[in-house]
Order: structure tokens, then sequence, then C-alpha cells
């Protein structure tokens, strides 16, 4: 019997696989109970250029103590790293939802994302 989090982790591997494949930077997602975090590795996965979360000071300062867990939290997180990946010089992703359902607060990033100008 697989945990939760080995399903999860299952999932995701053949995305990772595929996107490494591509040569393109990568936009991963992960999502905890209390926060949600996007990262922007470089083509190669080496280099985090970007990263955004609610765990941030700045961020917890607008959305308020304890809802990072909510769907508007994640739509700001996802207007955030757009910029920041812009601002390193990157336009294009392939995103990774890391075996979590492109539903939600996943759903509400990459849709935020897309929206700030990302291409995935």
């Amino acid at each position: 019997m697989m945990t939760k989090k080995e399903q999860r982790l299952r999932r995701s591997r053949q995305t990772r696989l595929r996107i490494a494949q591509q040569g393109v930077a990568r936009l991963s997602v992960f999502r905890s109970n209390l926060h949600i975090y996007a990262s922007v590795f470089s083509e190669d996965g080496t280099k985090v250029l970007a990263s955004a979360s609610t765990a941030e000071k700045e961020v917890r300062e607008q959305i308020g103590a304890g809802k990072g867990g909510n769907t508007e939290a994640a739509a700001l997180i996802g207007k955030r790293i757009a910029e920041k990946a812009k601002a390193a010089g990157v336009e294009k992703v392939a995103f990774d939802r890391a075996g979590f359902a492109y539903h939600g607060r996943v759903k509400a990033l990459a849709e935020a994302a897309r929206e700030a100008g990302l291409q995935f």
C-alpha cells in the first residue's frame, strides 16, 4: 500500500522526465495545508531562477496570517512568480503540478501566472 505522498510523487515522476526532455524552464508547484509554493527552475534543472510562496513575510502581510491555504492566496503567488520569472528573463515555462490535481489552488496559481504573462 502506497502512502498519499508516495502516490503523488509517483504521478509527478513522468511529468518531470517529459519536461526535462523539452529543455524549457520548469514552473514547479508545491501545496501544503497552510501554504503554496512556486519555483521556476532553469532548463537543466540545476538552478532556481525565481521563487514565491505564501510563507514570505511581505505576502503574509498582504493576505493575513493563516490565510495562505486559499485560492486567492494561490492566485497572488501565481502573479508574483510570473513577475519574478520575467525579471529573471524567463518567458516560457513548462507547468509542473508535481502530481497534484489541476484543480483549486494549483489551477488558481497557474491561471494567475498565465494572466501575468507567463507562457505555458
